[in-house]
């Protein structure tokens, strides 16, 4: 008898769950977003409401919005009568990524974590080996630091897959970091440039191209090169 009436229960909870009186109407954000449109929001919402309100997986309902461009995180829950409500968590972008040898450009966010999006907003460019996108977010905030006394604006971090770093700053200067070393840690070349570079800069009174940090003891620097004449550009080119 026991199992017969929760069979009973059962079969009719289903035949409930599945009458029209249930209907999936509305779907309610009740977060603010900055990046991510209605259009895709409908979308998303569109190609995963099935069922009812009792029926409706909810987990497909969150993974299609998770696949948003723009969303990091979607929680995703029944409101009753009708509805689904959908809380949306975007990210916050941080820097670009540049892959490897294709160059293709991804987004780093606030978490160091890498996603696909598209911006055209002005933010630092990492490149390195796969996984180490939040290596080089704390690094960047530590290297903007350190370089502050400069006046320089500090808009690329590279890391090589032998763990060599170079920047990138905004006029154009590369700094050749190289490795960290036990006998002359990166922290230790950094400051000492950051001492002497501006009176090395107007004794040598030159535009810099290129600060090599790789040496224990100092550093070098590397001129820009100078603009070939008008005229011998001319002649090269025919």
């Amino acid at each position: 008898m026991v199992v017969g009436a929760a069979g009973l229960g059962y079969a009719a909870v289903a035949s409930v769950s599945r009458l029209p009186v249930y209907p999936l109407r509305e779907v309610v954000v009740t977060t603010p977003l900055a990046q991510v449109t209605t259009a895709q929001l409908e979308y998303a919402a569109r190609s995963s409401l099935r069922g009812n309100f009792f029926t409706v997986d909810l987990d497909d309902v969150r993974g299609a919005f998770e696949k948003l461009p723009w969303v990091r995180r979607a929680d995703v829950r029944r409101r009753w009568p009708g509805g689904i409500e959908v809380r949306l968590e975007e990210h916050v972008a941080s820097a670009y990524w540049r892959v490897g040898e294709t160059g293709d450009m991804r987004l780093v966010n606030r978490y160091g974590e890498v996603f696909t999006a598209a911006s055209n907003a002005r933010m630092p460019v990492f490149s390195g080996p796969e996984g180490a996108s939040g290596i080089l977010l704390a690094k960047f905030d530590e290297f903007t630091r350190k370089l502050g006394p400069l006046g320089k604006q500090l808009v690329g971090v590279s890391l090589s897959a032998r763990e060599a770093w170079q920047l990138k700053m905004e006029d154009g200067m590369t700094i050749e970091l190289g490795h960290d070393q036990p006998k002359a840690p990166i922290d230790e070349r950094l400051a000492r440039f950051v001492n002497n570079y501006p009176k090395a800069r107007e004794q040598l009174n030159m535009n810099v191209a290129v600060v090599d940090l790789r040496y224990p003891g100092g550093f070098a620097l590397r001129p820009v090169a100078p603009a070939a004449p008008a005229g011998k550009q001319e002649r090269k080119g025919k």
